[in-house]
């Protein structure tokens, strides 16, 4: 697939912490959740660039200006005995959308997953968000039905730790 006229996509380095945290707090807007975007400059940089990195970043830049960004990492099937690639976020900037840099990111990603020998991409989406299930859906992509994301942080998190055997 020809990348669409002026998107660029590029790996993120230390120096566009300040991006990827101002797109962050966008994406936690948008998904109606900015009281949970508590991700520090520390804490994105010791992430993505320590000496365990946990994520990469990919920016889209259309015409030179910062579009959008998927943030991933890898995840590991048991089933497949291979590991996968985790799409944690997926944002382009309203006043990108529509030029191709979202596709471009989930094609970038796809290829990614391919040239490392996963075995498989997925993401979760909010069930409320119909544009990006439609776009995911054109590109192909299937709901997991009779599964549901479960999660404990927080305090929960912290309680289940000091639970005991």
């Amino acid at each position: 697939m020809p990348t669409p006229p002026g998107i660029r996509l590029r790996a993120a380095t230390p120096d566009d912490i300040p991006l990827v945290l101002a797109l962050v707090a966008e994406l936690a807007d948008y998904e109606r959740l900015p009281h949970e975007a508590v991700a520090t400059a520390d804490d994105m940089h010791a992430a993505l660039f320590g000496p365990r990195p946990a994520a990469e970043v990919v920016i889209a830049e259309c015409d030179g200006t910062p579009a959008g960004f998927a943030l991933f990492f890898v995840s590991f099937s048991t089933f497949l005995g291979k590991p996968g690639l985790y799409l944690e976020d997926l944002f382009v900037r309203p006043a990108f959308r529509g030029r191709g840099a979202g596709k471009r990111l989930m094609v970038h990603l796809a290829r990614l997953a391919l040239e490392r020998g996963y075995g498989r991409f997925e993401w979760s989406v909010l069930d409320w968000n119909t544009p990006a299930i439609d776009f995911y859906r054109s590109l192909g992509a299937k709901p997991m039905d009779g599964w549901t994301v479960q999660r404990v942080s927080g305090e929960a998190l912290h309680a289940l730790a000091a639970s005991g055997d």
